[in-house]
């Protein structure tokens, strides 16, 4: 039974001349399992927002979209919000009250349930969530991982048919998405709940989803399950191919004809090859690290807390950035990560402890970059942090054009910021910082939204403010841009840097928070992190090694 039939759907925004949404036809059956992916500005979120009116942005729509074969349009709005529930990408937008029982009983009291209905569904989601420990908890005390997942309470609660989350997991530690995702599949398989779901971060979703929606310029591209969509993207050598998990991108550049989705397929291919051959090549060789480099940052005995009897977030932390360096600093939320650039910007002061900023210029990128906006246009908003530079006009449009063309947003100057996808945002906000011309550049999970196309542009953004001196500090959730592009890393954990090192080392000596790349071929290689890595190693000892060679 299908539970929405889209039909020829078109969208274009206020004085805009593209589509976001170009001849859409979709039919999505009850009980099933949906991921929409595709590069930032795709039309992704757009598309999902159609699905619930009071969420529908404002402009130019034509098409019809039905719900169970009635035009959503007609729908009450009441009935919506009980059968149509969405969680929002950012936690913080969605929660309303203070405390966690009050926001799991605020959506049944706007539907009028009795006290004892409420009181019934209210301990039914709170123990099968796994809330009752912090039930009496304030919001404001929660993780982000705990806010975003008291938003799905909140939600199930109201039991709806179909359940929309626009990339749930952005904001948090790969810990906490992998349980978020897991608590997803489990309401699908245990409910019956339709899940439609928009991501950027495909290696844990592609092998529970029954199907796989891919998206490029507001039209639908690829509609297929996850291992055949995989295929058409590598057939066709699209650009999305480079976010597919990374078992299906490593055997696509080894065989084209192995297609495995998970990490224990990948490592059983990789174990069955090399079960009975010699492993010539274990590692990947790694170059000296350079110890007289000139520091950058230095942070000592830090100690911070937020108020004054509080607990300390930052605990005896101690920190060294280089010159030219990217240092990303991972771990789980809620750790200290955030406050720590708080800390290094000059915003915050530790109570205990020096911190040593060598350059005139430390500037911050937020994780929320939608607090950067101020301005009616992305234009008047980049022309904003430089108005009162002492600068021609013609060498401010000349330095917004060279921002705009680098950062990739000269097509949307005429847009309200508030009108583009969380990755057109980012990359809004990241121009806006790097007009400001740092010396320090700290930012806050920078590709949070970002597509895997852009990933590789931004990378070679930081790869050129590095080759001019720049230091970075970046705090990520994202393991495997890390693991591709930083040049050291820390651990942190309870409010401090538990351990650090060069890249490789780093990654490779970690249990659990590693790569999928290297969760998958420790069992034959020693040190391989990426998907280059494992290629290169994989490559290396199928070739007759030189020694053997008479």
């Amino acid at each position: 039974m299908e539970i929405f039939n889209i039909k020829n759907l078109d969208f274009t925004y206020p004085l805009q001349k593209k589509k976001a949404i170009d001849n859409i036809n979709l039919n999505i059956k009850k009980g099933e399992f949906l991921t929409i992916c595709g590069k930032s500005g795709c039309g992704k979120t757009t598309l999902i927002k159609h699905l619930k009116t009071v969420l529908t942005p404002n402009g130019n729509k034509k098409g019809t979209i039905s719900f169970y074969n009635k035009n959503i349009e007609e729908m009450d709005l009441e009935d919506q919000a009980q059968k149509i529930g969405y969680v929002l990408q950012n936690p913080e937008q969605q929660i309303v009250t203070d405390k966690v029982w009050h926001e799991l009983a605020f959506g049944l009291e706007s539907l009028s349930y009795s006290k004892y209905k409420i009181r019934l569904k209210v301990a039914e989601m709170a123990s099968y969530f796994g809330i009752q420990n912090w039930f009496h908890k304030s919001v404001t005390e929660l993780s982000g991982g705990q806010k975003q997942l008291l938003n799905l309470a909140s939600i199930m609660a109201m039991s709806p048919e179909v359940l929309i989350l626009d990339e749930p997991t952005a904001q948090l530690d790969p810990i906490g998405a992998v349980d978020f995702l897991e608590t997803i599949k489990k309401i699908n398989r245990d409910f019956g709940t339709t899940i439609i779901i928009t991501e950027h971060r495909l290696e844990e979703i592609f092998p529970i989803t029954d199907r796989v929606i891919v998206m490029d310029s507001g039209r639908i591209i690829a509609d297929d399950s996850p291992r055949e969509v995989c295929k058409i993207l590598k057939d066709s050598n699209h650009e999305m191919f480079t976010a597919m998990p990374s078992p299906i991108r490593i055997f696509g550049e080894i065989d084209n004809n192995l297609t495995p989705l998970t990490i224990r397929e990948g490592r059983n291919i990789i174990e069955d090859y090399f079960n009975d051959k010699p492993i010539y090549y274990k590692d990947i060789p790694i170059e000296k690290e350079d110890k007289k480099k000139k520091e950058a940052i230095k942070v000592k005995e830090v100690n911070f807390r937020y108020e004054r009897k509080g607990k300390d977030i930052l605990n005896n932390l101690n920190l060294t950035v280089y010159e030219g360096e990217l240092y990303a600093i991972v771990g789980g939320n809620g750790t200290g990560k955030t406050t720590t650039l708080s800390v290094l910007s000059g915003i915050r002061k530790p109570y205990c402890g020096k911190v040593k900023i060598s350059g005139k210029r430390c500037v911050t990128l937020p994780q929320n970059p939608e607090c950067l906006f101020v301005k009616k246009t992305v234009y008047e908003d980049l022309i904003d942090i430089i108005h009162d530079k002492k600068l021609s006009n013609e060498s401010v449009e000349r330095r917004i054009n060279e921002i705009s063309e680098l950062v990739h947003v000269k097509d949307f100057l005429d847009s309200h910021p508030y009108d583009l996808s969380g990755g057109e945002q980012q990359r809004v906000a990241l121009g806006k910082v790097l007009l400001l011309n740092p010396d320090i550049l700290l930012l806050d999970e920078p590709t949070k939204g970002l597509d895997a196309h852009f990933k590789i542009e931004f990378a070679r953004i930081l790869s050129k403010l590095k080759s001019t001196g720049v230091t970075i500090v970046m705090v990520s959730h994202d393991i495997e841009f890390c693991a591709d592009y930083a040049d050291r890393c820390g651990l942190f954990f309870d409010g401090s840097i538990v351990t650090e090192n060069t890249t490789n080392r780093f990654f490779s000596g970690n249990s659990f928070y590693t790569t999928s790349s290297n969760r998958m071929t420790r069992c034959v290689f020693d040190n391989a992190v990426t998907v280059k890595d494992v290629v290169e190693l994989w490559k290396k000892n199928m070739e007759q090694p030189k020694s053997q060679i008479s």
